[in-house]
């Protein structure tokens, strides 16, 4: 019974149409498969050889020979821990960050913009160590170029936008931002190098991203555009799938008027779903802001 409830919230939860939610299960059922097949491994030194092979095939090497090999780990590695620390601090970035970023922009350009970060980010890491130690093969897993990618864009979208951290209250999305690089930059000497490249390539994506969406260009169009051509129904008919919550079984009967207002607040928040709130036009936001103070 249990077992079936909790496979049931799944699935209302990844059906909610938040691209979030996907990027979060997917990293962390990786992160899980990996981890059992670690701990199987250490049981069962006979099978430790399956955990190994597997992380080798879903890290991006370093070296072009081994890229060349294996190339889907220019993609893979963006879903890929192995360390709770790790997987919990991306995914918590992501989660707040990714949130923060479809709210204002659309949920249509979460998956590209994360591929999109993850990318250059890989794309970095394997110029660097190529340039400054060639013939190495070193590995490297991990979403926080693509998580970066994400909060830079949202840094640089909404610098003023402020968001509450623990023991320091609110703060500036910009400051954050500035921080984490920081941060980053100061600790390249100590170890991780390729990573920390790979997570001011993907800053870099997110910030040139922004910029160039202001002046009209969208790079992620043409992954938005391959997506979209995903979502069909049954039958072959192209179709859009949006989330709205279950309806409450009690039907209450209303008049003519707040039926009407009912149904364009329903289509402004499934607008605000799909493209963000900055798809609004004023009188739109205008009357959001009127029906709240209702």
């Amino acid at each position: 019974m249990n077992g079936t409830s909790f496979r049931s919230d799944i699935r209302y939860w990844l059906r909610q149409g938040n691209t979030i939610n996907h990027l979060l299960f997917w990293n962390i059922v990786v992160f899980l498969v990996m981890g059992i097949l670690y701990v199987i491994g250490r049981i069962s030194p006979s099978t430790g050889f399956i955990s190994v092979f597997l992380y080798d095939q879903l890290s991006l090497h370093a070296t072009l020979p081994a890229l060349i090999i294996r190339p889907w780990g220019l993609l893979t590695y963006m879903f890929t821990h192995v360390d709770i620390f790790h997987v919990l601090f991306n995914m918590l970035n992501l989660y707040w960050f990714g949130n923060l970023f479809r709210s204002f922009l659309g949920n249509h350009r979460v998956l590209p913009l994360y591929l999109l970060g993850g990318l250059s980010g890989g794309l970095v890491y394997l110029l660097v160590y190529n340039l400054a130690f060639p013939g190495f093969d070193s590995t490297m897993i991990g979403a926080s170029a693509s998580v970066m990618a994400l909060l830079i864009a949202c840094a640089t979208k909404i610098p003023n936008y402020e968001v509450g951290l623990l023991f320091i209250g609110a703060i500036r999305i910009k400051w954050v931002a500035l921080a984490i690089i920081v941060l980053d930059l100061l600790s390249i000497t100590k170890g991780n190098t390729g990573g920390i490249v790979a997570h001011m390539g993907g800053a870099l994506v997110g910030f040139v991203y922004i910029k160039l969406l202001d002046n009209g260009t969208d790079i992620c169009q043409p992954l938005i555009w391959l997506f979209n051509r995903r979502l069909r129904v049954e039958g072959g008919k192209r179709t859009k799938r949006s989330f709205r919550p279950k309806k409450s079984p009690l039907r209450v009967v209303k008049p003519q008027q707040e039926e009407n207002k009912q149904l364009r607040l329903d289509q402004l928040l499934d607008k605000i779903n799909d493209k963000g709130i900055e798809s609004l036009s004023p009188e739109e936001k205008a009357w959001l802001k009127k029906m709240s103070q209702e």
